[in-house]
C-alpha cells in the first residue's frame, strides 16, 4: 500500500514537470512511511546520515512544494513546530495533550459537513479539518502506574 503511494506520488510529480531528486524522493518516502506526523527537523535528522549534504532548508522547501501540490498537510498547533502529514485520503486527528502524539482517524460520515456548512452559511467551502484533544492510552497507563506506586501521603496538621 505505502509503496504504491510513493509510486503514485512520484508519477504525479513527474506529470507536473517536477524533478525527482534523491532527497525529494527520500523526504516523500519518509512522510508516507511515518505515522508520527513529523516536524521538518525530525525529517532532516532522520535523513541526515543518508544525505549529509542536505540542509534543513531543503527539507522545508520540499515540504512547501508537497503542501502546495496537496500531498502533505501542514498541521500547526499552538506555538510548537509545524507537523507534516502525508494526505492520501481525508482524515482527522486525535492529539494527546500530554505527550503530543497524533493519531489519524478515518470517519467518512463527516464528508458532507462541508455541504451542510455551505448551505447554512452561504460560504463556498474549500476544505475543513477537525481535531480531538485528550490523553492517549500510553499517558493514561503512565498515570495509573504512577498512582499505584506512590499513593498520596496524608498530611497531619
Amino acid at each position: 500500500m505505502k509503496n504504491s503511494q510513493v509510486v503514485h506520488s512520484i508519477e504525479k510529480l513527474k506529470a507536473s514537470n517536477i524533478r525527482i531528486t534523491p532527497q525529494r524522493y527520500a523526504i516523500l518516502e519518509f512522510l508516507i512511511e511515518s505515522e508520527s506526523h513529523p516536524t521538518a527537523d525530525e525529517i532532516y535528522r532522520a535523513l541526515a546520515d543518508r544525505f549529509p549534504n542536505m540542509s534543513v532548508a531543503t527539507v522545508y522547501n520540499n515540504l512547501r512544494l508537497f503542501t502546495k501540490i496537496g500531498f502533505v498537510q501542514e498541521m500547526v498547533y499552538g506555538d510548537s513546530s509545524s507537523r507534516f502529514d502525508f494526505t492520501s485520503t481525508q482524515h482527522y486527528h486525535a492529539i494527546c495533550e500530554e505527550c503530543g502524539k497524533i493519531v489519524d482517524i478515518y470517519y467518512p460520515g463527516l464528508d458532507d459537513v462541508e455541504v451542510v456548512a455551505s448551505n447554512l452559511t452561504g460560504f463556498e467551502v474549500t476544505h475543513h479539518r477537525m481535531e480531538m484533544y485528550g490523553t492517549c492510552p500510553e499517558c493514561i497507563a503512565k498515570h495509573k502506574a504512577a498512582d499505584s506506586v506512590s499513593p498520596e501521603i496524608p498530611v497531619n496538621h
